[in-house]
């Protein structure tokens, strides 16, 4: 058929997008961390609703300058609030990369994990994951394995599941993801079993944030 509409114009998608900085919370130094599209507002499509609820997984050692060697930690944040071209975000959630937990695990020796819920002072509930290993005592152990037993094991988890929720409830999130970025609950831990077991390379394997308290614009 002649004389049919011709051709549509096809609009650039990108035209219709803006840019956003994605700023980090508190607790890490690096307050810009990259950016993010999103459509413009358009009638009753607002953009701060659509930006608002995104997780963004960051490594470490992009958000602190001195934590080169934290490349494998991997932390989750999420807008709670738009200001301007700024995305506020919070801390969602932390997790390691698959080839360092691989390059913890070894013949011979146990792996020994826990989890636990904890709320901290300001009102999130977090579920929090350990994991440890037992390890030789070394230039004294004659034996090739360092296989603890079932009774060590569960009371390695005990003294897991206390020194986690004591550490995580007598603070707020902020002081507390400063203890995850600083290993000092896998430090404490770790002490704390020795008498029990020797273990090695205690480190908090994954948080996920359960649920947060209303966030005040």
């Amino acid at each position: 058929k002649k004389g049919k509409g011709g051709k549509k114009k096809v609009a650039d998608p990108m035209s219709k997008k803006e840019w956003y900085d994605i700023k980090a919370p508190n607790p890490f130094d690096k307050r810009i961390v990259g950016k993010t599209l999103c459509t413009r507002t358009s009638g009753t499509r607002i953009a701060s609703d659509r930006l608002k609820g995104r997780v963004f997984e960051v490594s470490l050692a992009d958000l602190n300058q001195k934590s080169e060697q934290l490349a494998w930690r991997k932390m989750k944040l999420c807008v709670e609030d738009v200001q301007g071209r700024n995305c506020m975000t919070n801390f969602h959630g932390m997790d390691v990369t698959r080839d360092k937990l691989c390059q913890f695990i070894r013949k011979w020796q146990n792996i020994i994990e826990a989890n636990c819920e904890v709320k901290t002072q300001d009102g999130y509930v977090l579920r929090i994951f350990c994991i440890a290993f037992t390890s030789r005592v070394a230039d004294k152990q004659l034996k090739k394995t360092s296989y603890a037993q079932m009774s060590q094991i569960k009371a390695i988890r005990k003294k897991m599941v206390e020194i986690i929720t004591k550490e995580a409830s007598s603070v707020s999130l902020t002081e507390l993801v400063r203890k995850f970025v600083t290993e000092y609950i896998g430090e404490q831990i770790k002490k704390a079993c020795q008498f029990i077991y020797p273990i090695t390379n205690v480190t908090i394997r994954k948080v996920k944030t359960l649920k947060k308290p209303k966030f005040d614009a």
